[in-house]
Parts: C-alpha cells; sequence; structure tokens
C-alpha cells in the first residue's frame, strides 16, 4: 500500500512540461479603453492568467491548438494554432454578458481570488456521465471522500470533504440553497441525472465566499444549470452496465429564436438494481428551461425535478456478516407465522421533489449590474417499513380485543411522510471597474413542513382505517440573509478581498416527532460572518493567497430532539500558492480550521439511517492540499491531488464504562489523515482519450473515543475510463461512446460504516461499555458503457 501511495505522489514530482514552450501576449480592451481583470485561459484546462491594470496578459503554452477563453462578466472564446511565439490582442466591446457569469457571480469566485477551490467542467461531467450521482463524479477533487448506500453510485450517494459530512456542505443550484433546511443536507437522489443539465460546478473548501443558506463547514458547491444554446441541437443517450443498470436521457434545444429566446429541456431514467441485495432504484427526472435577452436584458425561467423509488439500504451490516455475505441487506426482513424469515417487497423511499427557478438580471451600463433570483420547491414523499410486533398503542390503533384475548402488538407496514413547500427571493447588485468588482445582496426564504406517519395495513387493525395518523408535527424555518464583498487591485501584484454576512433566522417546531414526543421550538439566530483575503502575483507562473472567513450554524430539527440548542462556529485560515509553467498547473494549500461546538458525527445512526451528531467543545483541523494539472506531453496529462491532516477533537469527554471519561484529544469521526487521487489521461488522437482514475482514502475512525472497533479501513481502488468522439458520422452531427470500467482490481472495500457504543452490566453486576460497527460495502469490479447520438 506505501508503494501505491507513494506512485500517486510521484506525480506531484514530475511537474513540468516535456515539449517546446512558445508565448502568446496580448491587449484586452473594451473599445479603446483597456480592461484590467480579465480572465485569460485556456478551455481544456481551465487554467491561465489575469490581465493587469494595463489590459496586457502573457501565456507561456507547448506548441498545439487551442481555445482561448476571454472573461470579464461577458466572454469571448478564440481559437489558436500555436506553433510560434504571437500576439493578439482582444477587443470586448463586441460581446455579449454571459447568462452563466451574471446569475452566479454573487457565490463564485475567479481564478486568482483568495479562496480555495476546484472547477468541475461540463467536459469533466461528460466524459463519466453514465448515471452515477453528482458525488461519484467528484470523488476526483481534492479532500473529497464519496460512499454509495447500494454499492454502485446509484440512488443515495453522500459526499464528505475534509471530513466534514454532506449536511455541512453548502450546496447552491443558480444560486438558490438546495439543502434541506431542516436535515441541512443534500439528496442527490431527488434529483436524478442533474448532472446531464449541469454547465459546470465549482467547489469551495473552507468557508469559502459568502454564500445563501447554511454555513459552509466543509466546502461549499455551487452549480450552474446549462446556459443557453444559440443553435438548434438534440441528444439522445443511453447506457448500460453492471447490476441491470441502465440510463435513458433525452434532450434539446431550440436555438436562438428571434435573436431573443431560446428554450431547452430533457426527460430521464434511470434504473439499477444496486450492488447491494434488493437496492434498486427507478429514478424519472426533468427539466425544462427558457432564457430571453434582449438589450441589457436576461431572463432564465426553468424548472426541474425528480420521483425517486428506491429500496432502502441505509442499514449497513456487521463485521461477521460483512465477511460471509458482502451484499446481505437486512432491511425489511421480518419473520413469518411459520418462522420463515422473509423480506418485504416494498421496504422503499419514495419521493417527489419540482423546483421553478426564475432569474432576471438587468445590466445597467457598462458598470452596474442587477440580479433578482425566485424560487420555489414542493417535495414531497415517504419511507415504508414493515413492523414486526409493532406496539399498536403507540401507532395510535389501541389494544386489540380478539373474543377473550388482547392483542396489544401486532406485524403492521407504516408511511413516515415529509412534505414541506420552500420559498426564496434574492437580490444582488454588482459594480465592476478596472480596480473594483464588488457585489451586495438581500436573501430572504421561508420553509414549512409537515411531518407525520400513518398506518396502511396491520395484522390487526381493530375499528381503525388506512392512512389515519400517529403523529403529526410541523415545522417552519425564515431566514434573512445580507451580504457585501469586494475585490479591489491594489497594483498589478497585489490585490485584497473583504466580505461580510449577516444571517438573521428562525426556526419553530410543533406538535410530535416520530417517536411521538412533543418538542416544542421557537428559537432565533443572529450571525455576523466577516471574511478576508490577500492574492500577491509575484510573476507570471506564481501567485500566493491568503484569506481567513468565519462561519456560523443553527443546529438541524435531530440536533433539538437530542438537546442541542448552541450554534456552530468555524474559524477558517488558509495560505495558499499556486503556480503554472506552460500547460502545467500546481497549487498548494495549508488550512486551519478552528471548531467550537462542532457537531460531530458520533458513527451512530438513528431509526432512519441518519448520522446522529454530538458536540465535540472544541476541535480543529490541520491540513495540506497539493493539486496539479501535469501536461507530459501532447498526449499525455496527470491530474493528481493530495490531502494531508490532522483532525481533532480538544479533551474530549465521554461516558465510558460507567463514568465519564477525559479521553484527551481524539480523532474526529470520518476523517482520514490521507486522501489522495490521480487521473492519468492519455489522448491520442484528437477525439480519443483514455484514463486511468485512482483513489486513495487512508483508515479512518467511525467514532471519536479512538476505540480499534470503530476504525475503517484504507482502500485504493482504480477505474477506467474510455470516450470516442466520431465526429460528423451519417446522420448525426456526433457520436459519442463512453466506457466505464470501476474498480478494476476487484478490490474488496468499505468507504461507510456506523460506530456505536453503550453501557450495560456484566454478569458480576459491573457496568461495562459495549461497542458495535456496521459497514456498507461498494461493488467490486463492474462496468457501465453508453451511446450519446447528438442531432
Amino acid at each position: 500500500m506505501k508503494f501505491k501511495l507513494f506512485l500517486l505522489c510521484l506525480s506531484f514530482w514530475s511537474w513540468q512540461g516535456f515539449s517546446q514552450d512558445y508565448t502568446v501576449k496580448g491587449k484586452v480592451t473594451d473599445g479603446e479603453e483597456a480592461l484590467p481583470g480579465v480572465n485569460v485561459y485556456t478551455k481544456s484546462t481551465q487554467s491561465g492568467t489575469i490581465t493587469n491594470l494595463d489590459g496586457n496578459y502573457q501565456l507561456s503554452l507547448p506548441a498545439g491548438k487551442y481555445t482561448l477563453v476571454f472573461s470579464y462578466g461577458n466572454q469571448k472564446e478564440i481559437d489558436i494554432d500555436l506553433t510560434e511565439n504571437i500576439t493578439l490582442d482582444v477587443d470586448m466591446s463586441d460581446v455579449q454578458e454571459s447568462l452563466g457569469e451574471v446569475f452566479v457571480r454573487s457565490v463564485r469566485v475567479d481564478a486568482d481570488s483568495p479562496i480555495t477551490h476546484s472547477n468541475f467542467s461540463k467536459e469533466d461531467i461528460e466524459e463519466r456521465n453514465l448515471g452515477q450521482d453528482i458525488p461519484i463524479l467528484l470523488n476526483v477533487l481534492p479532500s473529497v471522500v464519496s460512499s454509495s448506500d447500494a454499492g454502485n453510485g446509484v440512488g443515495y450517494t453522500s459526499i464528505r470533504v475534509r471530513g466534514s459530512d454532506a449536511s455541512r456542505v453548502n450546496v447552491t443550484l443558480n444560486g438558490i440553497p438546495y439543502n434541506d433546511q431542516e436535515s441541512q443536507g443534500s439528496f442527490w437522489v431527488n434529483l436524478p441525472d442533474f448532472a446531464s443539465s449541469t454547465e459546470n460546478m465549482q467547489l469551495q473548501r473552507g468557508v469559502g465566499t459568502s454564500t445563501n443558506g447554511s454555513g459552509a463547514f466543509g466546502a461549499s458547491l455551487n452549480i450552474l444549470t446549462q446556459t443557453k444554446n444559440e443553435t438548434p441541437s438534440a441528444e439522445i443517450s443511453n447506457s448500460f452496465g453492471s447490476f441491470n443498470t441502465r440510463k435513458h436521457t433525452v434532450e434539446f434545444g431550440t436555438g436562438l429564436l428571434e435573436d431573443k429566446f431560446t428554450f431547452s429541456g430533457r426527460l430521464s431514467q434511470i434504473k439499477s438494481d444496486g450492488y447491494i441485495d434488493r437496492a434498486f432504484s427507478d429514478l424519472k427526472s426533468y427539466f425544462l428551461q427558457g432564457t430571453f435577452k434582449d438589450g441589457g436584458t436576461f431572463i432564465k425561467a426553468l424548472t426541474f425535478g425528480g420521483n425517486n423509488i428506491t429500496y432502502q439500504a441505509w442499514n449497513g451490516i456487521s463485521l461477521e456478516t460483512l465477511k460471509e455475505d458482502r451484499t446481505f441487506n437486512p432491511s425489511g426482513m421480518y419473520t413469518d407465522e411459520n418462522g420463515e424469515t422473509q423480506f418485504y417487497d416494498n421496504e422503499v423511499d419514495n419521493y417527489k421533489q419540482d423546483h421553478y427557478q426564475l432569474h432576471w438580471n438587468q445590466k445597467l451600463d457598462n458598470n452596474w449590474s442587477t440580479n433578482l433570483s425566485l424560487n420555489y420547491t414542493y417535495g414531497r414523499g415517504y419511507f415504508e417499513q414493515y413492523e414486526e410486533n409493532a406496539d399498536l398503542s403507540f401507532h395510535e390503533i389501541g389494544p386489540v380485543v380478539v373474543g377473550d384475548v388482547t392483542i396489544e402488538e401486532s406485524d403492521l407496514i407504516r408511511r413516515r411522510w415529509l412534505d414541506n413547500d420552500y420559498y426564496v427571493v434574492n437580490g444582488t447588485v454588482n459594480y465592476k471597474d478596472n480596480l473594483v468588482d464588488f457585489n451586495a445582496g438581500l436573501f430572504y426564504s421561508y420553509y414549512t413542513n409537515d411531518h407525520f406517519g400513518e398506518v396502511i395495513w396491520s395484522r390487526f387493525a381493530g375499528d381503525s382505517e388506512i392512512r389515519d395518523n400517529y403523529y403529526f408535527g410541523v415545522g417552519t424555518k425564515k431566514e434573512f440573509t445580507s451580504f457585501a464583498k469586494a475585490t479591489l487591485r491594489l497594483s498589478d501584484e497585489w490585490s485584497v478581498f473583504g466580505d461580510v454576512q449577516g444571517r438573521f433566522l428562525n426556526y419553530e417546531m410543533k406538535g410530535l416527532t416520530s417517536d411521538k414526543v412533543n418538542l416544542p421550538v421557537d428559537q432565533d439566530y443572529n450571525f455576523f460572518n466577516p471574511k478576508a483575503g490577500a492574492t500577491f502575483q509575484l510573476n507570471s507562473e506564481n501567485q500566493f493567497y491568503a484569506s481567513y472567513g468565519r462561519a456560523q450554524r443553527e443546529p438541524r430539527r435531530t440536533d433539538f430532539e437530542n438537546g442541542i440548542t448552541d450554534p456552530e462556529v468555524l474559524d477558517d485560515f488558509e495560505l495558499g500558492w499556486r503556480a503554472e509553467s506552460g500547460q502545467s498547473t500546481f497549487s498548494a494549500n495549508l488550512y486551519y480550521m478552528y471548531y467550537k461546538d462542532q457537531m460531530v458525527l458520533t458513527g451512530a445512526l438513528d431509526d432512519v439511517g441518519a448520522p446522529i451528531r454530538e458536540t465535540s467543545g472544541q476541535s480543529y483541523r490541520l491540513g495540506l492540499e497539493l493539486d496539479a494539472n501535469v501536461r507530459i506531453s501532447d498526449q499525455f496529462t496527470m491530474q493528481p491531488n493530495l490531502t494531508l491532516s490532522r483532525n481533532k477533537n480538544i479533551d474530549f469527554v465521554a461516558e465510558l464504562d460507567g463514568e465519564l471519561q477525559d479521553l484527551g484529544n481524539t480523532n474526529i469521526s470520518f476523517s482520514p489523515e490521507i486522501i489522495a487521487a490521480n487521473q492519468f489521461i492519455f489522448h491520442p488522437i484528437e477525439n480519443f482519450q483514455m484514463s486511468l482514475i485512482s483513489k486513495f482514502v487512508g483508515e479512518q475512525y467511525m467514532g471519536n473515543i479512538d476505540s480499534e472497533a470503530s476504525i475503517l479501513d484504507s482502500f485504493f481502488v482504480n477505474d477506467f475510463n474510455i470516450v470516442y468522439e466520431w465526429r460528423n458520422a451519417p446522420l448525426f452531427e456526433t457520436i459519442t461512446f463512453t466506457g466505464l470500467v470501476n474498480n478494476i482490481f476487484d478490490v474488496k472495500y468499505e468507504s461507510n460504516g456506523y460506530f456505536f457504543y453503550y453501557d450495560q452490566q456484566n454478569q458480576n453486576g459491573e457496568v461495562e461499555t459495549v461497542e458495535g460497527a456496521g459497514y456498507y460495502p461498494q461493488a467490486g469490479t463492474n462496468f457501465l458503457v453508453g451511446v450519446s447520438l447528438k442531432f
């Protein structure tokens, strides 16, 4: 294993180009006026530079063909064939504001920002978009660990960044928060095949810049849906693979109509039996968008959503079962009247979610623009469970008398529902000139939901009726946020960044929880979150940055159920270096994240498979992130990254063997000290690519008490990806063939798990701690193949 990790790290030492470099330089203007601060980069790698105060830029690249992108709110692309040093001056006055730029400006950062981030382009998505969820696609990024309940990347998937779970990764779709307002999690299964409608993604690690929704305690993921396409298009994509997995997608685009309108849409279906027994997925989704442009007015209206039906696989399995039957799924298991073990065939999660968004951007002049966004999200659904020997009184059926026998327990089937509505109004204003880029905004959201349970069948039902409620509770969350941030260019070398945010929210709950506990909550939170940073451009090849940011988060619903009301506080310090040589880039980032009252995962799960959290008091994460894009030759590229970290609870206290014990500094749960990845890409001809994708995750504790029983072993897996694009094929513009073999060396590994402990009396009457763990096995060697037909 050490040798494998050595090979993965070796790629960082080989950061250099092997072909002759040439220079492309020039001046970027808006008519006669020089434009400083324009991002200039190659489209294939998105690495490049920015223009100085005089509008001048310079890039050093190996010989070859490139598409240069000049981005300054508006965007221009120019193709070049670099065989000698060239001068290329660019006038931006004739290009139009990019919808993609303006709608995410308030939550995105530029390449030279003092914020640690990674970009994931549409091209990156298309290479592997064969039905697996977005967390699986992002697994190649620095400090990311992803997992799948079903074991093959379809259905319920999750992501952790720098050891922080999905509820602490702030996700926005076109600047609108996606995290559930109560659980704070992001459930990608509710948006099947959303990657097919995604233009690009930006993952900001750490606190990042101010964004809408709950604070980023590990990262923020900003997703931009597809932008307008001025030419008509249609595409049919189909993929098939292991575990009877298949994806069918149909897309269309009208192109530009009357020089003002575009319409596009998508329908998708994904089905899979899953690697884990009965962990099937039946997923459907849609996406429909219209855009309007007239002068300085840009309007984007869209609706999208999905319906997921997935068999539950959130229980995991014990170590003993893991050794005997890796695919065993205990969900739905019960004993029939003959004493035979059976599995209920409809132990499923069934949830629908619909999103409606309207974005209106108005360019007032060359410096000022405004943006107004409206959102409504409607979610509703349930998970269904077969309960053996359930308490009838608890389910409001009551004891049932049959003859002279009183029956207090019965097998029954219940559904636990969540029905919610989410409204958002978001407005921003932006000013940008040669020296200043200023952005400010106001955000208001209103979330309301109903939680209730119903019994749809009982062996002994008495006089109850189908779908009678046995508990009912409501929750309401209101949030108002204001922010202002600016980047100031002090010189060609120095720029500074400042960001202040105020979050003001009220959370109210009434009624009963699923455990039938009355939980009245009416809590206000007021947060002030400052951020600041600076960037120093040493020369055309080396850039340094430093930043500080504070984030604060309110508890989530289950925290209140466990008696936790205090917010979390994070102070994040980042220090980074970015370098480039030719078409190769390298970055290093040192981070220190200090937490007060961090909500860490205990390792245990509740009765719906959700992680249980506890307050750890003081804690910290200290890490070094390395990331590179190394062009070895015209055909070979390496994209390695490595994270080394220490993640500690300070003076952690736990009840063990019947007494409170100070365990000193312990490891934070689910926080491996080593995370590494690499993509080795071979590009023999322009339209053909092969990639070896490697991922190493070091061992990690699944609890916070450093128990040996809680260790989740390290794993090292490799995938093989192949893409061939047949251009100008008969009847089609292009036919793209894609193949993906996951886990090519058939490694038996578990990417996630859980840990629990409790005290009990032994036979001698002494109190001792009992420990246990569960695991989520991932699939061995499996494959997906697909073909996309573009008209």
